[in-house]
């Protein structure tokens, strides 16, 4: 015999879904800005009781895993999107720093989180493959000649990975600095290597290129 939901449970699911995505957004905030953000100051970035938290969320650790999965499933995506096949070392590169772009504050959140928190092994495992792929693109642009080979390419993707989270969080303060990543992507050919009108040039091509595709 088929039951439906009474109105009640109707918008208590509701309400339980709003509380949820509350307490998501507040705690990719929170977190970014403090790694060691506790349950309780996310309860209140979230305007939201302790209670109704620890009933979705009952440990900080609970809380991690389920923004690792989903920051994991946006990024994932962001980088599927923006893989082509046949680019060179130079555009793989320009796609991937633009795809990270896209993902925003969930990318930020994860950094952010990997470098404070290490051993977070859902953490590390959901970067995994998008650092391997960004040292395995730079090592074959150091052999090609178009990236820097002054350092190994495991250590230069590091130091790049600090540079894209210090210009994602200048932009996330003022989202008119770079709304579509071509300064970002620029800077971080630059720093890789690329001369300056180049990967002007490139990060322009891939954006102009992407926008007339999603117009079409």
């Amino acid at each position: 015999m088929q039951t439906t939901a009474t109105p009640d449970r109707t918008v208590q699911r509701k309400d339980a879904h709003s509380n949820r995505r509350r307490i998501l957004a507040a705690a990719r905030r929170k977190l970014r800005e403090d790694p060691d953000a506790s349950l309780d100051s996310i309860s209140q970035a979230a305007g939201i009781a302790r209670r109704t938290l620890y009933g979705h969320f009952p440990s900080r650790h609970a809380l991690i895993a389920d923004l690792t999965q989903e920051a994991g499933h946006e990024l994932r995506q962001a980088f599927a999107r923006a893989r082509t096949a046949d680019a060179d070392p130079v555009e793989a590169m320009t796609r991937m720093v633009l795809a990270a772009w896209t993902a925003g504050d969930h990318y930020r959140m994860l950094i952010t989180l990997g470098r404070r928190h290490p051993g977070e092994d859902g953490i590390r495992t959901t970067l995994a493959p998008a650092r391997a792929e960004a040292v395995a693109t730079l090592r074959r642009g150091q052999r090609e000649g178009v990236f820097a080979d002054h350092l190994p390419a495991p250590v230069l993707a590091r130091a790049l990975e600090a540079l894209i989270l210090a210009l994602a969080e200048e932009n996330a303060a003022c989202p008119c600095t770079d709304p579509t990543g071509e300064a970002a992507a620029t800077a971080f050919l630059v720093a890789a290597g690329v001369a300056p009108q180049r990967a002007a040039l490139q990060a322009q091509e891939i954006i102009g290129r992407d926008r007339a595709a999603g117009a079409g």
